[in-house]
């Protein structure tokens, strides 16, 4: 069963989010997260790719860490939204670091539904997004007109 989130819900936090973190980056082009991650750059937003077996590497001018906790402090504060491109089962381990660094958004790519990963952001205080995927909602909504 598919959560229904109202058009202004979505319109807001993609209005508020200025840096994404982007797990399960991926640097092969034919990739959907690898897409996703230039689309969002393009409109804008500071995408920081988290994927541990391209750490250290550059992925669209942008450092790759291996996991949330990874990503230097500074930066962290700022991470608005927590993009997830894993399945739905390791939603939950990405949701639960995502609290842990301030994250104010969980969003769940495509598919991706993990009713205890949002169950427990919520009650942290993040929004949730579940099966949807920003690159799509953008253009759908336009949030910035």
């Amino acid at each position: 069963m598919s959560e229904v989130y109202p058009d202004d819900f979505i319109k807001q936090i993609l209005r508020e989010t200025k840096v994404i973190a982007l797990v399960g980056a991926s640097n092969k082009p034919s990739r959907d997260s690898n897409h996703v991650m230039v689309y969002l750059q393009e409109v804008g937003y500071r995408v920081i790719p988290v994927n541990p077996g391209l750490a250290g590497q550059q992925l669209h001018g942008e450092t790759v860490y291996g996991r949330l906790a990874d990503i230097p402090q500074q930066e962290t504060g700022a991470i608005d939204m927590v993009d997830v491109f894993r399945n739905s089962e390791a939603a939950l381990g990405v949701t639960e670091d995502a609290i842990a660094i301030g994250a104010k958004t969980v969003w769940m790519q495509l598919g991706v539904v993990n009713t205890e990963a949002a169950t427990k952001a919520r009650a942290a205080g993040l929004r949730v997004v579940m099966n949807r995927c920003p690159a799509i909602e953008i253009p759908r909504l336009r949030p910035f007109s």
